[in-house]
């Protein structure tokens, strides 16, 4: 057999959340399930070895887990420590969750997502706290996403880890009728996650398939749990941006923006889906930031060629979305709609005024909008500053490669 500890690594990369949820399903306590998973983990690179792979390795590890989280406390002496009343109310919220857990939510990964998305927890922790924990995104990404330094974004995940232990907040499964409150903060969560697979915010590969895969698997089993329109919105604008996956790179890894992408193979299936689900969030009159997302995707996708976009609709669509959503960002993709129904100059000017206001001074993205809107109105000079600054905090390797060109054909005096 191919090496174990290979093997297990693999394993580890595939399974490790979906068995760190339900272990902390099973304990309750975030702490001790990661520890219990490590050491589950570091047993079946031996035992596995020797012993063989079992038929159904994520079952081995929970319960291998489960009996190592039993000796951690054993060691700790925490068993002797627990009050009479303390141990009872553990052995009550373990058996409330074993109850919940054979229904209603039938996947652990989404049942813990629900359950960290607390209504105590403040919401500006619960996301943050749930990707990290649940969906295993690293502080980095999960800074990245909410434009924040990684130490700040660091700091707010002990808080509310903190805070949960500090007020005794259970780690009990919410019940279907608690679901509705909890869900605004489980989209978000389950759109980050998509957002990061879709384009990943660093690294060799511009975009992570498993994480983007498990964002719409996820987010259709939200749709049998809550049929909301935001639910369909969410789904349908996932949906749609998977659909041009294969064309938003080259044969070389490279970026290929959206103007200049092969539409021919665009996936038709994905992107009748999502128009469908669209449609439906859309009659029900009760749609939100999402469903307004996926009606701009929509414009693109009907578009047979980029000069057939209606970006009049799309630049109506914005506003209707800023006027929800008044974020740097939502304001700055406005911009670019509207520089491609008006012309660069009256994009360009919004633009500078985001940048003048230094919301967005460490977005890549921002910067580069900023030196391609300059680019096409001929100004070359603050064109190349504007990519170089984009340049120097753009992560992500396949969209440092694309500024790369853009700068250097700027400096060659060529067309990018």
């Amino acid at each position: 057999m191919q090496d174990m500890s290979q093997f297990v690594g693999r394993i580890f990369q595939s399974e490790s959340r979906r068995v760190l949820s339900t272990l902390i399903r099973i304990l309750g306590d975030f702490d001790l399930a990661e520890e219990a998973m490590q050491e589950a983990f570091a047993t079946a690179a031996k035992d596995w070895k020797g012993k063989g792979v079992p038929n159904d390795p994520v079952a081995w590890l929970v319960s291998t887990g489960k009996f190592r989280a039993i000796d951690l406390l054993r060691r700790e002496s925490r068993f002797r420590d627990l009050r009479p009343e303390l141990a009872l109310r553990v052995a009550e919220i373990t058996a409330h969750n074993a109850k919940l857990s054979e229904r209603e939510i039938e996947d652990d990964q989404l049942r813990l997502i629900f359950t960290c998305c607390h209504p105590a927890i403040d919401p500006k922790i619960q996301v943050p706290l749930t990707l990290r924990e649940v969906c295993g995104l690293t502080t980095e990404e999960i800074a990245d996403a909410f434009l924040t330094s990684p130490a700040t974004m660091a700091q707010r995940i002990v808080r509310g880890k903190t805070k949960i232990r500090n007020a005794g907040i259970p780690y009990i499964v919410p019940s279907l009728g608690e679901l509705p409150e909890r869900l605004e903060s489980v989209l978000a969560v389950i759109y980050l996650v998509f957002n990061e697979g879709y384009s990943a915010s660093a690294g060799n590969s511009l975009t992570r398939v498993e994480l983007s895969s498990e964002a719409i698997r996820l987010g259709k089993l939200v749709r049998k749990l809550l049929p909301h329109p935001e639910v369909l919105g969410l789904l349908a604008l996932m949906l749609l941006h998977e659909s041009r996956r294969n064309a938003r790179v080259d044969e070389n890894g490279d970026l290929v923006l959206l103007e200049d992408q092969d539409r021919t193979i665009w996936d038709e299936e994905l992107i009748r889906e999502g128009q469908n689900l669209l449609q439906h969030a859309l009659s029900s009159g009760r749609f939100g930031i999402y469903t307004i997302q996926a009606a701009i995707s929509a414009v693109h996708s009907e578009a047979s060629d980029a000069s057939e976009t209606d970006w009049r609709q799309i630049c109506s669509l914005y506003d209707v979305l800023l006027q929800i959503d008044s974020s740097p960002v939502v304001e700055l993709n406005r911009a670019v709609a509207l520089a491609m129904r008006d012309g660069p100059e009256v994009g360009l000017k919004i633009v500078n005024e985001i940048l003048d206001r230094g919301e967005l001074a460490s977005y890549h993205l921002a910067h580069a909008a900023q030196g391609e809107l300059l680019r096409r109105l001929g100004d070359v000079l603050q064109a190349e500053k504007a990519f170089e600054r984009a340049l120097s905090l753009a992560k992500q390797d396949s969209e440092r490669r694309f500024l790369a060109k853009r700068l250097s054909a700027l400096q060659q005096g060529s067309d990018a």
